[in-house]
């Protein structure tokens, strides 16, 4: 009876010992789920080096000098990086990548196996700087195109290389090449037809999840954005148009305020912009104002791109006389709608296409 009831309790603890590792397992793997969006890093990639060449003779039965047959070594490994258009961020790449080194030569005339290149894969739309020079090298702003970040060694020479009627027997062999060690900083930036472009908590989250199926966090506080979100806007003619939702700009977003630079360069790969202006505010014209005056500062010219307005939360008091007031300070067609309750969102959709195809030709990468 004794020897029994120590049995049952052993397996009882030792089901609990499971269960414990069981809870402490999936713990684990969901915090490995949780990814963050990234979109510049600083990496360091050093090329692999190449194999050494060997310094051998060979000796045959009937014949003790057969001559040299020292084989060649093997080249290093490159690091390459490749658009991928299913890589959406950057937050898998590491901070130094390595490459494989080449094989040294052997005896017999056997060369030494060249290194595999290593791929890495990055989102459509990267852009690739030095970081001494911050001069542009690579923009991968196509799908499969790719960047040789570092070469690898070459490799190096066996003495039967060497070999030749002066110098019947080299005693000499080259070492392979050490791979190329460079500093890139490398910056995502999102590729869309149109961006929308407003101060936190305009509703350009909300306008997003009524043109596309996109579901980008709403909530009534400001920031809520804080990653930009892509929808894709479908007509009858099979035509896709991809929007942009840039997180919220604030004055002095030039001088890296706010959310600031990290986000002021995506606005660069848009076709063109939709102001999102808050008919909730006082007044909503000077937004128009400050937001043009914030893409200017941080790259001349940005503010003149194919632009359209659209005056957000038509819905709210007192909307329409801001409206009114709105139209007599700018003199450019602007849109009223209700992200929230899909007020003229038809209109503005037909407006982008319009948009969109006029300026089809232009390309800012």
């Amino acid at each position: 009876m004794k020897l029994s009831n120590l049995f049952t309790k052993l397996i009882r603890r030792r089901l609990f010992y499971i269960q414990s590792e069981t809870l402490v397992s999936n713990t684990s793997s969901e915090k490995k789920q949780l990814k963050y969006f990234v979109d510049f890093k600083q990496i360091k990639t050093v090329g692999g080096n190449g194999g050494n060449g060997c310094v051998s003779f060979l000796s045959l039965f009937a014949k003790e000098f057969a001559g040299p047959d020292g084989g060649d070594g093997g080249n290093g490994a490159h690091i390459i990086f490749q658009a991928d258009s299913n890589v959406k961020s950057l937050n898998h790449m590491k901070r130094i990548y390595h490459g494989s080194s080449g094989e040294n030569g052997r005896n017999k005339s056997q060369h030494g196996k060249n290194a595999k290149h290593f791929i890495v894969k990055v989102p459509v739309g990267t852009l690739i700087k030095n970081c001494q020079t911050q001069k542009t090298v690579a923009d991968l702003a196509e799908q499969d195109s790719y960047f040789i970040m570092a070469r690898g060694g070459a490799a190096g020479k066996g003495n039967h290389f060497f070999l030749s009627n002066e110098t019947r027997a080299p005693t000499i062999a080259e070492k392979g090449g050490v791979g190329e060690e460079v500093m890139y900083n490398v910056e995502l930036r999102i590729m869309a037809h149109a961006g929308l472009i407003g101060f936190p908590n305009a509703g350009k989250s909300s306008l997003l999840r009524a043109l596309s199926r996109a579901r980008p966090k709403v909530a009534a506080y400001p920031f809520t954005t804080l990653r930009p979100h892509v929808g894709i806007i479908e007509y009858q003619d099979s035509t896709q148009i991809a929007v942009a939702d840039i997180p919220g700009i604030v004055k002095g977003a030039h001088l890296n305020y706010g959310l600031g630079l990290s986000f002021l360069r995506h606005v660069e790969r848009c076709i063109c912009l939709l102001y999102v202006l808050d008919l909730s505010n006082d007044e909503p014209w000077t937004q128009l104002r400050d937001l043009q005056t914030e893409l200017e500062c941080y790259k001349p010219g940005l503010s003149k791109r194919p632009h359209a307005i659209v005056a957000n939360k038509i819905d709210t008091p007192d909307a329409d006389e801001k409206l009114k007031k709105l139209r007599e300070c700018v003199k450019l067609p602007i849109y009223h709608i209700s992200a929230k309750y899909l007020t003229n969102i038809g209109d503005l959709v037909v407006y982008l296409r319009q948009l969109c195809d006029k300026h089809a030709a232009y390309k800012p990468w």
